[in-house]
């Protein structure tokens, strides 16, 4: 008995100890590869309508974008099971250097291939993002013996407080260099765009740093039989919401959500800060919207927790029929057309955001 004991310690002697795994270095990197690319692609964004004017080429872009963007969505996640986060990743910033890249010579051969890809790259880098980060802080987690709630929340907290600053840094730069353009010349706005493209590709070049998932996190491949078993289980999950009253309700609210933002990109920066403020003033007031973006996301979050959501809809409802009906007046005075562009979004923002997580 005492041979085996002993044996036995010696095995456990010389078995070898995992040392903990630091993660954190994959989080800063996916934290600020992302930052570098929608920072370009933010700013570029809402550009579109007041650059590329000729026949709305720029607001169609858009709507060929998240057209694309919601039909790949439903099969994003088989894509990214398919090619493995990181490679999934890579080939989502690729959509985003095209799209930028077509900017430099706006067309509808170079806008609208670039727009539906992008749709496609920016469904897959998105349902990427995620399974790498909770993965990611999964692994760090248990090689590290801590609490793996903490250290997702941790890993979440990091990536969107650095997401979160991107609209107001690409939106300088485009107040920056198109601030001596008298109405956004052809040569300001073709700097820019390339400014743009090397901020987008030193991100695409950091997305190869990341440590590629642990063998035991990665999702089997997946074979023909498997294939058809998940879109089968895929078109169910699609399909069971719609059968719930609660979300049916919610559609309206959905939508809303979705025509504000198209309202925000395509017609505000047009029509209401372009005649106020020129071209190189669509740059400063969204870079206001960013930062009301991410404070309007932080007190939001603490004023409606324990709180009946439906609270926040009503009231938030009322609240931003004013902020229209306001925008109207402000629409008509002109001596007020500044102060529009730089007052009427941060209301907005202040009250989608309690909208949204309600």
């Amino acid at each position: 008995m005492d041979s085996v004991d002993e044996e036995a310690r010696l095995l456990v002697n010389d078995a070898p100890i995992s040392a903990p795994v630091n993660y954190t270095r994959d989080v800063h990197v996916l934290s600020f590869a992302f930052l570098l690319i929608f920072l370009a692609y933010g700013a570029a964004q809402n550009l579109e309508s007041t650059v590329n004017t000729e026949e709305d080429l720029g607001t169609t872009s858009l709507g060929i974008l998240y057209l694309s963007f919601t039909f790949f969505s439903l099969v994003a996640s088989l894509v990214v099971r398919a090619l493995g986060t990181k490679n999934a990743l890579i080939l989502g910033t690729t959509g985003y250097w095209l799209f930028t890249a077509a900017n430099l010579k706006p067309t509808w051969f170079t806008m609208v291939p670039a727009s539906l890809y992008l749709g496609f790259a920016a469904s897959i880098i998105w349902v990427a993002q995620g399974t790498y980060l909770t993965s990611t802080a999964r692994n760090h987690a248990r090689k590290n013996g801590l609490h793996e709630g903490t250290v997702i929340g941790n890993f979440n907290g990091e990536f969107w407080g650095v997401f979160a600053s991107h609209q107001v840094i690409g939106n300088i730069i485009s107040l920056v260099v198109l601030k001596d353009e008298a109405g956004g010349s052809t040569n300001g706005t073709t700097v820019l765009f390339l400014i743009f493209l090397c901020v987008v590709t030193l991100g695409i070049v950091l997305m190869w740093f990341l440590r590629k998932e642990d063998s035991k996190e990665e999702e089997p491949s997946l074979s023909s039989s498997s294939l058809r078993s998940s879109i089968l289980s895929l078109s169910k999950s699609v399909v069971a919401p719609l059968a719930d009253r609660r979300m049916i309700l919610t559609i309206p609210l959905i939508a809303y959500s979705g025509l504000q933002a198209a309202f925000v990109w395509a017609k505000f920066t047009k029509q209401v800060v372009t005649p106020s403020l020129g071209v190189s003033g669509v740059g400063g007031a969204m870079a206001v919207y960013g930062a009301a973006d991410a404070v309007c996301s932080l007190v939001a979050g603490r004023l409606t927790s324990g709180l009946p959501s439906i609270t926040f809809l009503v009231s938030g409802g009322a609240v931003i029929q004013a902020v229209v009906l306001f925008g109207f007046y402000w629409g008509r005075a002109k001596h007020l057309a500044p102060y529009t562009c730089f007052l009427y979004r941060p209301f907005w923002e202040l009250v989608m955001e309690f909208l949204t997580p309600s």
